[in-house]
C-alpha cells in the first residue's frame, strides 16, 4: 500500500502567499498584449503544455486578441513528485506546426528541461518560431542552456511554489494564487 501524499493544509500552514488572483489576472493582462504586439497579426498555434499551465493558458487565451489555433501538450518529468526525472510524452500536438508560429505556454520555467524539449520538439516538427509564454521564473542560475521565456508573468524565490497550476504533490492546482513552502523540505 503507498503512502499517502502530505496534506495540502499543512503545506499552506507553512507556505507564503506571493501573489493573489488579482495580481496574477493583472500580469497576464499586460502578458496578452504583449504578444499581441509580438504577433502582429500573425495566427499561431496555441500549444499549451498540460496540466499545469491549464489555469493560466485559459487566462492567457482570453487576454489575447490576435485569432490563434489551440491545442496542447503533455510531457512530464515529475509524474506526481516533487523533483523530475526523464521526459515522458503523453500527448504530442496533434494539430500540424509546420511553417507556423507556436505560441508555448507554460506555468514555469524552473530549470527548464521540460519546456526544452516540448520546444525543441516544435522545431523539429518545422515550426518556423516558437515563443514562450510563461506565468512564472523561479530566481536561480540552474536554467539549462537555450531556453528562456519570451513573455514572463512574474519571478519567483527559489522555493517550492504551488498553486494556480501548479501542484503539491498533485494538489492545490486550483489554488487562486501562488505560494511557496517556507522550508525546502520538499522543494523542487
Amino acid at each position: 500500500m503507498s503512502a499517502s501524499p502530505p496534506s495540502l493544509a499543512e503545506a499552506l500552514a507553512r507556505s507564503d502567499r506571493l501573489f493573489d488572483r488579482p495580481e496574477l489576472e493583472s500580469v497576464i493582462d499586460r502578458m496578452g498584449g504583449d504578444i499581441d504586439r509580438a504577433l502582429d497579426g500573425e495566427r499561431a498555434v496555441f500549444l499549451t503544455v498540460m496540466n499545469g499551465a491549464l489555469m493560466f493558458a485559459g487566462q492567457l487565451a482570453l487576454a489575447i486578441r490576435t485569432d490563434l489555433e489551440f491545442d496542447y501538450v503533455h510531457a512530464t518529468r515529475y509524474r506526481g513528485a516533487t523533483t523530475g526525472n526523464e521526459l515522458h510524452w503523453l500527448r504530442e500536438p496533434a494539430v500540424s506546426l509546420q511553417d507556423r508560429c507556436v505560441l508555448l505556454v507554460d506555468d514555469i520555467l524552473d530549470e527548464g528541461h521540460t519546456l526544452k524539449a516540448v520546444r525543441d520538439d516544435c522545431l523539429r516538427r518545422g515550426a518556423r518560431r516558437v515563443l514562450v509564454a510563461c506565468l512564472c521564473s523561479k530566481r536561480h542560475d540552474r536554467v539549462v542552456e537555450g531556453i528562456t521565456a519570451d513573455f514572463n508573468g512574474v519571478e519567483l524565490p527559489d522555493r517550492y511554489v504551488f498553486g494556480y497550476g501548479m501542484d503539491y504533490y498533485e494538489q492545490g492546482r486550483n489554488l487562486p494564487a501562488i505560494y511557496a513552502l517556507q522550508d525546502d523540505g520538499s522543494a523542487a
